[in-house]
């Protein structure tokens, strides 16, 4: 790995940061919104990334297969939904139920670890093809870009309409909801599967770079995403890691801890997590690399 490396992967990982960013807005609905910390999440990135590759090999349109991935989000999302408002199970345990369950669903839906897909057989929407040197018009970038503003427009009507401020009364205050009329377990259940059904189209980073590169036979692209992907991985977890640690006091203040005690031992504690944090990126970055090579049995 170089720094070079470094530098030519930029423009395909902000690519990839803004659709990370369309799971970002999955996720804050349900944990700011609805006040749901939903685990659901972990397993319908995944979900959506399955069924649309598999609609896309099996000749459909590749809107009719964001669809269907969209939709198999959602259905993730009313399990979720069910084992708690119908079953009772707390909402965290619930999320973890249907991600674990997802895993094994997951690879009956690929067939196996890995479905490559590339954009010179498939009409793909995007692709780090398109990054650099394209017409504008063709340009990843500016594509993601525009959906997610069109996706935030869509997002902000939404929850300005009767339906939208249930959601937004049922995580404020479920008991006066409740008071006013509102169902707040029909909200809920609305609520992650919304979440999960845009989590779902945000199936994208280093795995998904070398699955492709190795289904079109370019082992050395595959090669230099990897290495990007690693040098990405380590520069933000570095970051991460360093803001935490600068910003402990204002981090450790929004939980609003009056005991001095407390506050000393979750000081120590967020120190040492920060030190730390920079495996569980790399954990994830070579789970993701393993995964794409076809390898899903080798954890690291």
């Amino acid at each position: 790995m170089d720094i070079l490396s470094l530098v030519n992967a930029l423009p395909g990982a902000a690519a990839q940061g803004l659709i990370w960013g369309i799971m970002a807005i999955g996720v804050y609905l349900t944990f700011r919104i609805l006040d749901i910390a939903d685990l659901t999440v972990d397993g319908t990135m995944c979900t959506g990334g399955a069924v649309c590759i598999m609609m896309l090999m099996s000749g459909h349109n590749i809107w009719i297969s964001m669809l269907a991935a969209t939709g198999a989000g959602m259905l993730a999302g009313l399990a979720t939904g069910i084992f708690h408002t119908v079953m009772g199970i707390p909402a965290i345990l619930a999320g973890i139920l249907t991600q674990l369950s997802l895993y094994s669903i997951n690879l009956k839906i690929m067939g196996k670890a890995n479905q490559a897909v590339n954009v010179n057989k498939y009409d793909l929407i995007v692709s780090l093809r398109y990054v650099k040197d394209v017409p504008f018009y063709q340009n990843t970038i500016l594509i993601v870009a525009i959906f997610i503003v069109v996706l935030i427009a869509l997002l902000y009507w939404f929850f300005g309409t009767e339906l939208g401020c249930s959601l937004r009364a049922t995580g404020c205050n479920p008991n006066m909801s409740r008071a006013q009329g509102i169902n707040t377990d029909v909200s809920k259940v609305l609520g992650l599967m919304l979440s999960n059904g845009l989590v779902a189209l945000a199936r994208m980073g280093g795995q998904v770079n070398v699955g492709y590169a190795l289904g079109a036979g370019q082992k050395e692209t595959a090669g230099e995403s990897a290495s990007g992907a690693l040098w990405l991985c380590v520069l933000m977890g570095v970051i991460y890691g360093l803001g935490c640690a600068l910003f402990a006091s204002p981090l450790i203040g929004f939980f609003h801890l009056n005991s001095p005690v407390v506050i000393a031992d979750a000081r120590i504690y967020l120190q040492i997590t920060c030190g730390l944090v920079l495996f569980s990126f790399l954990n994830q970055t070579f789970t993701g690399l393993f995964t794409a090579i076809g390898n899903s049995r080798a954890a690291f």
